[in-house]
């Protein structure tokens, strides 16, 4: 399975439960599973992560998370290798949200689209991510599981991901 990280996933741990200066197993195993080919950030994730830490200098964890993914060896292990298909991100953007999105709206959505396009190559991909499911949301309030259940696309959390792919604290590459 190869799973594809949400820019919230790293930014949510980094900013409670596994900080890179208190837990930095995680983040050795983060680069390991990526190495791997388990965990991989599209390249418009990858972009999200940077220009959000940019535009919020002045907070030390943040500023560990852009220093870490920033490491040569790091954006090497974790970045997905792949360009994605323009028609299926239409198709998901229109499918998914709405067909008459204002340019407003696209900005909220951000590069979720994207992430579920490239989740859309294959049956053995998985989206991940902190955000939960609200089904009842419309439009550009919908939240990456429905929008991945709208097209087949499996979705879980990081814990998931911690689970299968077995980290633990005392984890040993």
């Amino acid at each position: 399975m190869l799973y594809l990280f949400d820019a919230n996933v790293l930014i949510t741990a980094n900013n409670t439960y596994y900080a890179i200066d208190q837990v930095k197993e995680y983040w050795a195993w983060l680069q390991y599973q990526g190495e791997a080919g388990n965990i991989k950030l599209p390249a418009e994730i990858m972009d999200e992560i940077l220009a959000g830490q940019k535009n919020q200098k002045g907070k030390k964890n943040e500023d560990l998370l852009l220093t870490w993914i920033t490491q040569p060896a790091i954006k090497k292990a974790l970045l997905l290798d792949e360009e994605v298909d323009p028609d299926l991100v239409a198709a998901v953007t229109e499918g998914g949200y709405a067909a008459d999105l204002t340019d407003t709206e696209l900005e909220e959505i951000g590069r979720d689209p994207f992430l579920i396009a490239y989740g859309m190559v294959g049956a053995d991909r998985c989206v991940v991510t902190t955000e939960v499911s609200s089904p009842s949301k419309k439009r550009q309030n919908r939240k990456l599981p429905d929008v991945c259940k709208t097209f087949g696309v499996e979705c879980c959390t990081s814990f998931k991901v911690n689970r299968d792919l077995g980290f633990k604290t005392d984890w040993k590459p």
